[in-house]
């Protein structure tokens, strides 16, 4: 073994029984630290795509499969392209006036530290655009979802994650988000949101009959497959929150995944029993959904608010995204496959506020009152959604006009993996219907 590695084993050791701080160990090696921390947990956060793609897949029909994948595959593809021109010059270049960077496209002049902050980076861009991806499953063109995505991950994520990520206005108002309630569920939700708006609900969604309006559900094709991806979800959530230390060698890191579980497994015990008095029995879909609730909703606080408050506000996400599906379901009847603007959008303000509500002022650091902390979360959440409505408006509406955005009605019923893809998700065991 080296004398290095025997040194940094040493150290390591040492700081873990408390003996030193980060600060007092060689340069080199907290370096080596953070590099190795953030590559691992950004790759953490790159496996919930897998997540995202079997919870979609799963709450979705069988017809549609492929297609999901396809997404969940390529949403990732252009988005890391796109990012790596574009969008992270505009989050984290040379701030001007606190509102968009200017410099470092194309990574221009980029060390190794800036390699391993875009890694950690690049994946949170693609966990905004594939939240679309579920809102507007089962009608989409493939070509328009392309699109898109490449829009958000370049233009609509990066600019309102610079204005508090980047030391923009919002941070100097004294905003926090520790890990992305806002900046990242927030942002892919409400894009989600104006998508499904514009695209319309799935034929046979909603049905008209004597001027009352009839909804039916479309049942998934595959639960256990939806709840595997929340499983992975979940796991990929300690790099998500954990990793958001942005330290190898932070202490914070146990004391964050600690309110991250806890916040968790109380979102889906509240949803669960939610849907059990709501619907007569507990539901697996709600339970599911409530477990990313939970997360969703420590995202934004979760070093910043203790353990045992974090089950509170997992508790109430919990409740929320039942309420929340229910309520843009069946009240609204804006149709979204898989609660994913419940999950990310109305829990991730949710999360967002709580931070006002539960956290430690001195961790937050912002010098506000309690008061005064509620009042900047409250307009954080307020500007990020007219950001992201009024763009997605623009953005959605250009495709719809130009026919990139919805399949034709023959196209949606033969589904999408054929009519998309040319290609079956189950050969030989697939099951088609005319809804």
């Amino acid at each position: 073994m080296s004398r290095r590695l025997w040194i940094g084993l040493v150290l390591f050791s040492v700081l873990a029984i408390g003996q030193v701080t980060a600060q007092e160990v060689m340069p080199e090696i907290v370096a080596a630290f953070d590099m190795i921390w953030l590559t691992v947990a950004g790759a953490m956060v790159f496996f919930m795509q897998a997540g995202f793609a079997m919870v979609e897949t799963g709450l979705t029909r069988a017809k549609n499969a492929s297609n999901i994948i396809m997404k969940n595959l390529m949403d990732f593809s252009v988005g890391a392209l796109a990012y790596f021109a574009v969008g992270w010059g505009l989050m984290y270049g040379t701030s001007a006036g606190g509102f968009i960077g200017t410099d470092q496209f194309f990574l221009a002049g980029a060390d190794s530290a800036v390699f391993r902050d875009w890694f950690f980076q690049v994946v949170f861009a693609a966990t905004a655009a594939t939240i679309v991806s579920g809102a507007m499953a089962e009608r989409t063109k493939y070509s328009g979802y392309l699109l898109y995505s490449i829009v958000v991950t370049a233009v609509i994520y990066p600019v309102s994650g610079h204005w508090i990520w980047n030391g923009g206005w919002l941070a100097e108002m004294g905003f926090h988000d520790f890990a992305g309630s806002t900046v990242v569920h927030s942002v892919g939700a409400w894009a989600a949101l104006v998508g499904a708006i514009v695209i319309g609900a799935r034929r046979g969604k909603y049905v008209k009959v004597g001027g009352q309006v009839t909804v039916k559900a479309i049942q998934g094709h595959n639960m256990p497959l939806a709840a595997l991806g929340v499983f992975i979800l979940w796991f990929g959530w300690y790099g998500f929150n954990a990793g958001s230390t942005l330290a190898g060698m932070d202490a914070d890191i146990a004391y964050v995944a600690t309110t991250t579980t806890l916040a968790a497994s109380a979102g889906a015990i509240a949803a669960m029993f939610t849907s059990w008095v709501w619907f007569g029995k507990p539901d697996p879909s709600m339970s599911l959904n409530g477990a990313l609730a939970g997360l969703v909703a420590i995202t934004a606080g979760t070093w910043v608010i203790s353990p045992s408050v974090a089950i509170l506000v997992g508790l109430i996400g919990g409740v929320l995204v039942v309420i929340s599906v229910e309520v843009i379901d069946k009240v609204l009847h804006i149709d979204d496959p898989v609660g994913a603007v419940s999950v990310h959008g109305v829990v991730g303000a949710w999360g967002t506020l709580a931070v006002g509500l539960f956290g430690d002022l001195e961790k937050i650091g912002s010098g506000l009152t309690r008061g005064g902390q509620i009042g900047v979360q409250l307009v954080g959440v307020a500007v990020v959604f007219a950001w992201v409505v009024v763009v997605a408006f623009v953005l959605f509406g250009i495709l719809k006009a130009v026919g990139l955005l919805r399949v034709d009605e023959g196209d949606e019923m033969l589904g999408l993996d054929i009519s998309e893809h040319g290609a079956e998700s189950y050969s030989g065991f697939q099951i088609f219907s005319n809804m």
